[in-house]
């Protein structure tokens, strides 16, 4: 049976390096945290894409 752990608050926006890959743990609306662990060419792609978003002030 899974252990049960109680939920923490939702936390802030991090990204940490965890072993060889990149961790982001992102808060969403209504609770609970998305958590998405990504290659650093995955990150710097996903940058990338951020960076060319329309809509975005730069």
């Amino acid at each position: 049976m899974a252990a049960m752990k109680p939920r923490t608050g939702d936390g802030p926006l991090e990204v940490v390096k965890e072993g060889r890959g990149i961790v982001l743990r992102m808060p969403l609306e209504g609770g609970g945290r998305l958590v998405v662990e990504m290659k650093p060419d995955e990150v710097l792609a996903l940058g990338e894409a951020i960076d060319n978003c329309d809509g975005l002030k730069k």
